[in-house]
């Protein structure tokens, strides 16, 4: 008798009416407690499995009813503005006295992010922090999200999670505009991976603020973050001869674009001027030093954490979007075309 879809998770007290004991003879027998004798947990683990009944393990919870812990659930990658993101949220959930349990999902499909979610529903933590950038959101992340409280941070929307995010098409329109402002006739871009929402929001905003210029639009170059990728589509643009200013969607594709340009034998900035996004540590010290669109990830996850624990607190308040601006850092990889 598996669970239905959408149906309510069975708890210990299912387990323990099916199997006709306690529900503290439950928690004996699947914590392996040697005065529970065999017979009997036997019949817990059948029933367990009947029910489809996926343990707690969050031990405190069942004394406490509270676990004092939030979970996040982000993607395994190496990339910077995960682990700042992460780091924000940790900070501030220990400042507000709370532990952080992290779920890490190898891939967006939307499997795998369920997978996730129920790792941590599994340790009754009181909310989620979902730093994963959903397209594509499935019937059972909905449920998921909407059984505990949770903040999304890279604008995945399901109809349950509070929303926390930067306007990336804000970052792309400030730098698109710094470039056209430095009288460039028009500005190229190496995108994002298109699943992210992200990479996608960033292409309109670099799109819309060449239409509003009245600028030309060039072929957008597809890259998956990492500075190989912008490496490769560096050694394309510095074969153009018309190509004068690009915008890179993160930084570390950026360091690879400026890259390729060298070798190339275009200079930056008097041949080309980058800007890339996110502002890393390492923007301020590549050379030139890198003109970029700062992300304020420790912000972000403060203001997760503080959503999310209103809440946790009233559970019936409506959620309550917020928007964070970015900010341009001009360093020297840009400057005025030659010759204006």
């Amino acid at each position: 008798m598996k669970q239905r879809e959408g149906a309510r998770p069975p708890g210990m007290a299912d387990v323990a009416r099916v199997a006709g004991v306690s529900a503290q003879t439950v928690s004996r027998a699947l914590a392996g407690h040697p005065n529970v004798q065999d017979a009997t947990r036997a019949k817990v683990l059948a029933a367990v499995e009947q029910l489809g009944y996926r343990k707690n393990t969050a031990a405190g919870t069942l004394s406490s009813g509270r676990s004092r812990t939030i979970g996040v659930v982000t993607l395994q990658t190496g990339f910077f503005s995960r682990t700042a993101l992460t780091v924000g949220v940790e900070r501030a959930a220990r400042e507000a006295g709370y532990a952080v349990s992290t779920a890490t999902t190898a891939s967006l499909d939307p499997a795998s992010v369920e997978d996730a979610l129920l790792r941590l529903a599994d340790q009754q933590v009181e909310g989620v922090v979902l730093a994963v950038p959903l397209i594509r959101v499935s019937r059972r992340i909905e449920q998921l999200t909407a059984a505990v409280p949770t903040v999304a941070v890279d604008g995945s929307r399901t109809p349950a999670t509070d929303i926390v995010a930067v306007d990336q098409s804000g970052a792309a329109r400030l730098a698109v505009n710094h470039l056209l402002d430095l009288g460039h006739a028009t500005v190229w871009h190496v995108a994002g991976p298109g699943e992210w929402l992200d990479a996608a929001s960033r292409s309109r905003g670099w799109r819309a603020a060449l239409d509003a210029a009245g600028a030309w639009a060039p072929p957008e170059l597809a890259g998956d973050w990492s500075p190989d990728s912008g490496y490769r589509a560096g050694l394309i643009l510095g074969r153009i001869s018309e190509v004068t200013a690009v915008f890179v969607a993160s930084d570390e594709m950026a360091f690879g674009v400026i890259r390729a340009l060298r070798e190339l034998g275009r200079r930056v900035p008097e041949d080309i001027s980058v800007v890339g996004v996110d502002d890393i540590a390492l923007a301020a010290y590549c050379s030139p030093p890198l003109t970029t669109v700062a992300q304020p990830f420790d912000r972000m996850g403060a203001l997760a954490v503080a959503h999310l624990l209103r809440h946790v607190a009233e559970p019936a308040a409506p959620p309550a979007p917020v928007s964070v601006e970015p900010a341009l850092v001009v360093r020297s990889s840009t400057a005025p075309v030659r010759g204006s």
